[in-house]
């Protein structure tokens, strides 16, 4: 069975990527084309002709004008995919056309639109979920994209869970705070948002923070995780010495560094990924020196995970069906992009419409009708969660935390085994008040 969500939009590619050399991506198990009319409007078809499926990206096939000539036997395809010209006749088959996909260009992405051969839909481009930051002259950004050998919901549990920063990252984005520090999760079911957010008020600054900001003591360090499903993952960071000011109510914040880590974790095939990854800051603008730092650091950082990935994907391989694996605390937000994942690929329909998050504070940070969150209890290892009814459930485990979650809401009764007994609803449970749709995106 498939494990890929599809009447989705992914991203394909960089804007700066496609042109007028033929270009090919494979995209949910879909070869794909890529290129430009000389209008330079990005277009997307099969990437195999239809007479001997011989692929279009490959020499000799070229660009004629606003045509695709296959190298093969010489067919020729318009922009919409039409077949134009074939040779020795003058009639075209009626059936001689490349299936076309939908691009929209958006925040330097290429985004394409994988619909489901069971169950299409037309893409709408305003679901498509934004980076604001990646062409803004308010930042400088870097960015590269790395071919991962793995399942794609490899990299997602690998992004949600920022701890393995302390272990795989050493020296350059992990301390030990990362995995010391308790996390806050929430999930979004109504915009199919993951949230989870760390807050280190008092941490060592690692090197790709310390050399690119100058900052020499110690930090505090905001992780901000936002994950809509199931292509678009931001990392919102906060860095300031400890002692500077807070955020004003204003959201205006001078007295901090903010970095914007983007990633498009787009499937290429059932075990192998594209990772498309990208540091947007708002510090040093014009200082080359720390451009070129960044680029370097954040890609051997992408690599160690490229690294990992591989190495645990092929391990995967050799298991034998029904292995287990054990989830802990800080695996809440990656259980949480797991299910909603599944969802999108269970029943294939398009994301709602997106909308940026409003986080008010550290344990409160989406507002919404139908929100769920998960926190650490203070001094504890149990898990506590919180249903947008109102009603509360006390676990050991996030998975077992998620299916109570889930089962609203027949199981918001029961007595939980720490003898914690959750919070009945009132009859007309109050919802949350909505986000208005100009929230600031948290940093």
């Amino acid at each position: 069975m498939s494990t890929i969500a599809r009447n989705q939009w992914y991203v394909a590619a960089y804007g700066r990527e496609v042109g007028r050399e033929l270009l090919s991506r494979t995209i949910c198990e879909e070869p794909i084309l890529f290129w430009r009319t000389e209008a330079g409007d990005a277009v997307a078809m099969s990437d195999r002709c239809v007479h001997r499926r011989y692929p279009l990206s490959e020499a000799p096939s070229r660009l004629d004008g606003d045509t695709v000539v296959c190298g093969y036997h010489g067919f020729t395809y318009g922009s919409d995919g039409g077949c134009v010209f074939v040779p020795g006749q003058a009639r075209v088959p009626r059936t001689a056309r490349l299936k076309s996909y939908q691009v929209v260009e958006q925040d330097s992405f290429v985004w394409v639109w994988i619909a489901d051969p069971e169950n299409p839909e037309q893409g709408d481009p305003t679901r498509i979920p934004r980076a604001p930051w990646m062409d803004s002259p308010d930042y400088t950004v870097v960015s590269g994209m790395e071919p991962i050998e793995c399942n794609y919901g490899l990299l997602v549990d690998n992004l949600m869970d920022l701890s393995h920063e302390t272990y795989l990252h050493g020296g350059y984005i992990g301390t030990p705070e990362v995995a010391e520090t308790p996390i806050t999760t929430e999930i979004d079911e109504d915009r199919n948002v993951i949230y989870v957010s760390r807050h280190m008020d008092d941490a060592e600054c690692p090197p790709f923070y310390s050399t690119s900001t100058g900052i020499e003591g110690r930090i505090t360090r905001w992780q901000d995780i936002e994950y809509t499903p199931p292509c678009l993952y931001l990392l919102h960071s906060r860095i300031a010495p400890v002692g500077a000011p807070l955020p004003g109510d204003d959201g205006s914040d001078p007295h901090a560094f903010h970095s914007e880590i983007v990633y498009a974790i787009t499937p290429s095939t059932e075990n192998s990924t594209l990772d498309f990854w990208a540091v947007a800051r708002d510090f040093a603008l014009g200082d080359d020196e720390v451009t070129t730092f960044l680029a370097e650091n954040n890609r051997t950082v992408v690599m160690q995970d490229v690294v990992a990935l591989n190495v645990l994907q092929q391990a995967l391989d050799t298991e034998k069906d029904g292995y287990q694996e054990l989830s802990i605390n800080i695996d809440a937000g990656g259980l949480g992009a797991r299910r909603i994942l599944k969802k999108l690929v269970d029943a294939p329909v398009p994301s709602p419409p997106w909308r940026r998050a409003e986080p008010v504070e550290p344990t409160r940070m989406l507002r919404g009708s139908n929100v769920m969150r998960i926190v650490w209890l203070p001094g504890s290892d149990l898990l506590e969660g919180e249903c947008h009814c109102g009603a509360r459930h006390v676990a050991e485990e996030p998975a077992a935390l998620w299916e109570w979650l889930l089962a609203h809401p027949e199981g918001h009764r029961a007595v939980n085994p720490h003898g914690h007994r959750p919070v009945d609803p009132p009859a007309t449970a109050a919802p949350l008040p909505a986000a208005p749709e100009s929230a600031p995106v948290p940093v």
